[in-house]
């Protein structure tokens, strides 16, 4: 194989000189079929969910105060960083697999692995977080009604008496797997529409509540002080990516080295302009101190006089908070596509449905797997199995990209990221400072997973992947004896 030298071992890269060729195999390739908005609409709906209808009040309540816009500001110019290297990539490199490829190329084959390893977990695990957050809303809305379900069905083990599974989480888990296994375009239509609808809810929230801000509610803006604005600054990081799981929609895309760079910016950019919009009509509704963490807009519009938009918030952080699992479970699928069509897991998870040009094996794994943690892990300990490695894979793009700008400065590039080597160190440090708030637990999950993957790769990956292949029929044959 042009490009890979024999003794490379576990630092074998993925050569980028390749990366345009036909990579379909005998699983079968993905359509392209997805245009720039489309592309745009998946990275909005994986961004703007629990961060509006939750995040924002918990930050402002107990951590920020009014300065939960600063917050905001501060997350979005670190989470910034990691999308303009992520965008040079993608245009560069459109490929599925997105941290996962990328890090392959530039770092090779053992850090791709682990990259693409945890983010197996990771998206799985989010999938499954905020199909128990929808849940709850839905059980808010039916008690509103007056709809009474039975208790067994309304949570997981230990969450409350006679709970035995969030049977609604682990069935919505499954439901998203079923549209993503119809083809892309008309899972992306469906995504389009509904992130539309969670938009429009977001603006008729924004605007009927700026006519009832009180500028009194903004002092003291920092409360908590400045350190304060940090802290809620790492807690709503969580709520301004999900671009990284659309940008593993890149082979999927018509024209993805152009698209795939504006799709990140894009859909970054009109996030960052609602939560801003949100922070600004949230506290300037109500005092900070007033502010119900679990549902802020909630308490903000009874609190003047609205309660009778407390029920369709509720349903537009449904809607909203939907969208993010459609956006995680196509990234992660994609993930273990790229990495089963490489050879580092089983190339049956590679095949790809005939018609739909779906990985269906992989989608539906994932869907009865997030349904599990879903209907049986209270909310708490399946969060835990988030974060880290999302962390970890922007820390992976961002040396990545300074790297093979360096190594490789003449490559085509159809976006390159400004500021280099600044601005991707910033996204470097702002992840590391990030991974520090991390509790213990989630440090011992994720050395159990990474373990795990060790006993993976280096008791199938490092023999069966297409570059261990090529090295081997490579290498020089003994024709003594």
């Amino acid at each position: 194989m042009a490009g890979l030298r024999r003794g490379q071992g576990v630092l074998r890269r993925k050569p980028i000189e390749r990366i345009e060729e036909s990579e379909a195999g005998a699983g079968g390739g993905l359509a392209r079929s997805l245009g720039l908005w489309q592309l745009t609409a998946i990275g909005v709906g994986g961004i703007i969910g629990a961060g509006i209808f939750t995040l924002a009040g918990t930050v402002a309540n107990e951590k920020a105060g009014p300065a939960v816009l600063i917050s905001f500001l501060i997350a979005g110019v670190a989470s910034a960083a990691a999308a303009f290297s992520y965008a040079e990539f993608a245009g560069m490199i459109p490929k599925a697999g997105s941290a996962y490829t990328y890090g392959y190329v530039v770092l090779g084959e053992l850090a791709g692995w682990f990259i693409g390893w945890d983010l197996l977990l990771e998206y799985t695990a989010i999938v499954a977080v905020v199909a128990i957050g929808i849940s709850g809303y839905f059980n808010f809305l039916l008690n509103d009604m007056g709809a009474e379900l039975p208790t067994w069905m309304l949570g997981a083990p230990g969450t409350g008496d006679g709970h035995r599974v969030d049977l609604f989480a682990a069935l919505l888990c499954l439901l998203i797997a079923y549209l993503l296994t119809l083809g892309i375009k008309n899972a992306a239509r469906f995504e389009m529409v509904v992130v539309v609808l969670k938009v429009l809810v977001v603006l008729v929230v924004i605007g009927v509540g700026f006519f009832h801000i009180n500028t009194g509610n903004y002092e003291p803006f920092f409360p908590f002080g400045v350190s304060g604005a940090f802290t809620g600054a790492a807690t709503v990081f969580f709520a301004v990516f999900g671009y990284d799981a659309m940008s593993t929609a890149a082979e999927e895309s018509k024209d993805a080295q152009r698209h795939m760079p504006k799709a990140i910016l894009y859909s970054l950019a009109i996030s960052m302009v609602l939560y801003v919009l949100a922070c600004l009509v949230l506290t300037g509704m109500q005092s900070y101190t007033d502010i119900d963490p679990e549902s802020g807009f909630s308490s903000a519009f009874k609190s003047v006089g609205l309660g009778g938009l407390a029920d369709v918030i509720a349903v537009g952080a449904i809607i909203g908070i939907l969208t993010v699992m459609f956006t995680f479970m196509l990234g992660v699928t994609r993930v273990w596509f790229s990495m089963s069509r490489d050879g580092l897991l089983p190339k049956w998870f590679a095949k790809t449905h005939e018609t739909r040009h779906v990985p269906t094996r992989v989608t539906w794994i994932v869907g009865f797997a997030s349904a599990a943690i879903a209907g049986f892990l209270p909310i708490g300990e399946a969060a835990e199995l988030t974060n880290i490695g999302i962390l970890l894979a922007f820390v992976v793009v961002c040396v990545a990209v300074i790297v093979l700008r360096y190594k490789q400065p003449g490559l085509p590039r159809t976006f390159r990221c400004p500021g280099m080597p600044v601005v991707p160190a910033l996204g470097v440090i702002f992840s590391i400072w990030l991974i520090t708030f991390l509790e213990w637990q989630t440090w011992v999950r994720f050395a159990v997973w990474f373990v795990i993957g060790l006993v993976v790769y280096f008791g199938y990956s490092y023999r069966k992947s297409e570059l261990a292949k090529a090295e081997t029929a490579d290498a020089p044959r003994d024709t003594t004896g």
